[in-house]
């Protein structure tokens, strides 16, 4: 996994990382909110999820203390951070900005 995440981060592809946990109610209103992220944005952009219970090393690295939060990555580098529910226009704008 960690492996495949820095591979995915140091690209020059806008890199959107959704920290999550299965628990967290907020978390889940933030699925189809990126999934129609993903159907506008297409291939402009990666859209990873991270479970902070089964990869608290990543989260710790990134100093994830609540969730969800998302990470834009580009070229390895944090370009945008937000905690909390994000309206999908929001993220598409911040995805093209970054391209």
């Amino acid at each position: 996994m960690a492996n495949a995440f820095t591979e995915k981060i140091n690209s020059n592809t806008p890199t959107l990382v959704d920290f999550y946990a299965t628990w967290c109610g907020p978390c889940k209103t933030m699925k189809p909110i990126l999934d129609e992220v993903k159907s506008k944005v297409g291939d402009k952009a990666t859209i990873l999820k991270i479970d902070v219970d089964k990869n608290q090393q990543i989260a710790s690295v990134y100093k994830i203390q609540s969730i969800p939060t998302l990470l834009l990555f580009k070229n390895g580098k944090v370009v945008w951070r937000q905690t909390g529910v994000v309206a999908a226009k929001v993220i598409e704008q911040t995805i093209q900005q970054n391209q």
